[in-house]
């Protein structure tokens, strides 16, 4: 705890004084999770529908072994009592349970959406001066519609002026602020490179538009550039304090863009959800019912490949039972991974790989 103000004042970071600051950071997502890349594959870049058909095959595989393994047989606890009934019973009730559940979240969803008059029109004049105010950063004569176009513009209008800032660069005598912003720009304009050419043709409804926008590392770059106008204040121009200023404004107007794109995206997602739990939750329920009606250790006597039958059809309705609730957890895995990357807006670093 530190004594009087002047304690508070020493311990004060100070970006001119950063002597281990690194300008050529980690830029894409990848590089700055510190984790593999199978893993951000699964949580992220997989389609959904085709993670909840890994996430029903694992569990028929599990329940499959455990059956086998087990004793007594799985057949003859299915004879001597109402083990079917009793699974399939509450595997019916989950799923309406959690079909309720979807159903309350598409409508929190919509609500977003209502609203009276004036509401609507307060929305519309927001959405209007921040497509002027894009417009006047980017040069263009309209800002894009289109939300790839969009966020290519932004990206795009970095990259020109952080070509600007390496351009006024080159008169300054002072060779470590050369060197430094020479560094940062030509990171700035690699990172730009490559998310410009994943935004290309990016469809929004699809995780790759998000994706692309998280590659572009926009709050590092803020404080870079903060931190570079402390340090080499009294080495830089005029010229090159404007550049690095414009630069600044090009990169701060990303953030809300992002954020926007993300929110949209996910209204999209649990949207999307909502219709593939619901149309998931039928057959689930008719397996379920079925299993509770009709089947019992007579139904499917016999064994296939050394392994009883009834084991093998309990372990696939088992499966197709839970798809309602898989498909949840394959959209909330992404929805949540994202939003743990994305929980700050600006030049905020909260994992350990950035600091």
């Amino acid at each position: 705890m530190p004594d009087d103000e002047s304690d508070v004042v020493e311990q004060t970071y100070d970006p001119a004084e950063d002597d281990d600051a690194t300008v050529g950071s980690a830029n894409t997502m990848r590089e700055r999770a510190g984790e593999s890349r199978l893993k951000l594959w699964i949580l992220l870049e997989s389609n959904r529908l085709v993670a909840t058909g890994v996430l029903a095959g694992a569990v028929f595989v599990v329940l499959l072994l455990v059956g086998v393994v087990l004793e007594p047989p799985f057949a003859t606890s299915v004879a001597s009592g109402d083990v079917l009934d009793s699974i399939f019973t509450t595997m019916a009730s989950g799923t309406i349970t959690g079909v309720t559940l979807v159903v309350t979240i598409t409508q929190v969803v919509i609500s977003q959406e209502l609203g009276p008059f004036d509401d609507q029109r307060v929305r519309m004049s927001g959405t209007m001066d921040t497509r002027e105010y894009v417009r006047e950063l980017t040069g263009l004569d309209a800002a894009p519609a289109d939300p790839s176009a969009l966020m290519s513009s932004l990206v795009a209008a970095a990259a020109i002026e952080a070509g600007n800032v390496n351009e006024a660069t080159s008169k300054i005598d002072d060779e470590d602020a050369t060197e430094e912003l020479a560094e940062f720009t030509d990171s700035l304009r690699q990172n730009a490179d490559v998310v410009l050419d994943r935004l290309d043709g990016a469809q929004f409804g699809t995780f790759g538009l998000l994706s692309s926008a998280l590659d572009f590392n926009y709050g590092r770059k803020v404080f870079e550039v903060d931190r570079l106008l402390a340090r080499h204040n009294d080495a830089i121009g005029d010229e090159t304090r404007e550049a690095l200023g414009d630069l600044r404004d090009a990169l701060v107007m990303f953030g809300p863009a992002r954020e926007h794109i993300k929110t949209l995206y996910f209204q999209w997602a649990l949207t999307s959800l909502s219709q593939s739990v619901a149309y998931a939750a039928v057959p689930a329920l008719l397996v379920s019912l079925s299993m509770v009606a009709f089947v019992d250790a007579a139904t499917f006597p016999g064994a296939f490949v050394g392994i009883d039958s009834i084991l093998w059809v309990t372990s696939l309705a088992l499966a197709l039972s839970l798809l309602p609730f898989l498909l949840l957890l394959s959209y909330v895995l992404r929805i949540a991974t994202v939003s743990k990357r994305t929980l700050a807006i600006g030049p905020f670093v909260l994992r350990d790989s950035q600091r």
